[in-house]
């Protein structure tokens, strides 16, 4: 190479180097001081989207430990509850007994029934008055009350409806239900063009008309309807979490992962609204709901295999609660009658008290999956994102040496340069 001072390549060299190494130092002296190999999208692009991902599952899995522990104490109010029905169902059988006997007179027997009456009044009082969080728990509402537990997306979470049967005087006690377990849905595909195929798929942000319509049937047989609209199909989906309808949800989804095939008009990456509603008493309607960004056309709403899963207390054909109404223990025979009508009653709580204990034991075990999954996903994401302070320390070293190196070669190189002086000595 010859000797001149118009460029100095080897110094040019050197301060490259040197600014290499002095940007991979930094790196690992990012890594050891944050505790985070991925710091930025540019570290580990692909890293970064999965560590952010199982963030989000582990804030929902943390989340879903607290809301089973919620509707596990839900669960223990209504069964003290119904604990102190039974304690007076037993005063009620003792002074049933008593009255039975024949010993006692006429005025005995009105203070007896006098009695059995305020007990039945206190029962009234227990179902109209036990609350959780300020809310009625013995509403006797179809939907029952849904705890929610996952880890953020459709497949991943499940809802348990907690059904808690009216408590009155006239409907003690439940029996004759039975607890199902549903991945029932529908899905509304809402990426089909007019020409039945799919020109984009359907985004969030995607202008809407038209609505779905929710009628709901309630316990007393009337019916009550929701109409659901929004401007854009991510609004819409909004909207539907947001009326709050027990059992039923929305989500944006697509054909494949709703377990739908592919057809003519139909591919598996159509995107659309995933509507989970595993609660008998709400049927759905599409009405004329159309995506109107491209022109497509929405299609009638189609059977779900893949929603949420439910577990849910189905009310049956021989489903049976006890009325103390009628009962009193004014006369002998009268009080031999209600004993009977008492027994029946004591049956149907514990049966109701049955159904609310299988329940506070399924929550328990939802909730230690739940734990157990946010331990191993964080396993995960620890091995992702953690810093290798054994291989950062060993970069560390490394480069702190190449930067040492790196200063020498270039003051070298800035240093050959001067012997072209002495050829003009």
């Amino acid at each position: 190479m010859a000797l001149g001072v118009l460029n100095n390549l080897s110094a040019i060299y050197a301060a490259n180097n040197l600014n290499n190494t002095n940007s991979s130092l930094q790196g690992v002296l990012q890594q050891l001081s944050s505790g985070s190999k991925i710091n930025s999208g540019s570290d580990d692009a692909a890293g970064l989207s999965l560590v952010n991902g199982l963030q989000a599952n582990t804030t929902a899995l943390t989340q879903s430990s607290t809301n089973a522990a919620e509707g596990v104490g839900l669960l223990q109010v209504a069964d003290g509850a119904l604990s102190q029905v039974t304690n007076l169902l037993n005063r009620a059988v003792t002074l049933a007994t008593e009255t039975s006997n024949g010993t006692l007179n006429a005025t005995q027997a009105a203070a007896a029934n006098q009695e059995y009456t305020s007990i039945l009044g206190e029962i009234n009082n227990i179902g109209k008055t036990t609350t959780y969080n300020s809310a009625q728990v013995f509403t006797g509402s179809a939907a029952g009350i849904g705890i929610y537990t996952g880890d953020s997306s459709t497949a991943g979470s499940s809802i348990n409806n907690l059904y808690f049967a009216p408590l009155t005087s006239s409907t003690v006690g439940d029996s004759g239900g039975s607890v199902v377990q549903s991945s029932a849905g529908q899905f509304v595909d809402m990426s089909l063009a007019a020409t039945n195929v799919m020109s984009k798929a359907a985004s969030a942000g995607d202008a809407i008309t038209g609505s779905l319509t929710f009628t709901i049937t309630n316990a007393d047989a009337t019916t009550s309807t929701i109409t659901t609209t929004a401007t854009t199909l991510g609004g819409l989906v909004a909207e539907i979490n947001k009326d709050g309808i027990a059992g039923v949800s929305a989500s944006m989804s697509t054909v494949g992962a709703t377990g739908g095939t592919a057809g003519a008009t139909t591919a598996l990456a159509d995107t659309g609204i995933l509507l989970s509603n595993t609660n008998t008493s709400v049927v759905i309607s599409n009405t004329s709901l159309l995506d109107t960004s491209s022109g497509q056309v929405a299609q009638t709403m189609a059977t779900s295999t893949n929603s949420m899963e439910t577990i849910s207390y189905q009310r049956g054909a021989s489903e049976k609660t006890t009325d103390l109404t009628a009962t009193d223990l004014t006369t002998q025979g009268g009080a031999q009658a209600a004993l009977t009508t008492i027994a029946d009653a004591i049956a149907n709580v514990a049966a109701q008290r049955g159904y609310l204990g299988a329940q506070v034991n399924t929550l328990n075990a939802v909730s230690q999956v739940v734990n157990t999954q946010k331990e191993n996903v964080i396993a995960a994401q620890n091995t992702v994102q953690a810093t290798d302070y054994a291989q950062a320390t060993t970069q560390l070293s490394k480069f702190e040496i190449l930067s040492q190196t790196g200063i020498s070669a270039l003051a070298q190189a800035n240093s050959l340069q001067q012997q072209v002086t002495k050829l003009l000595q």
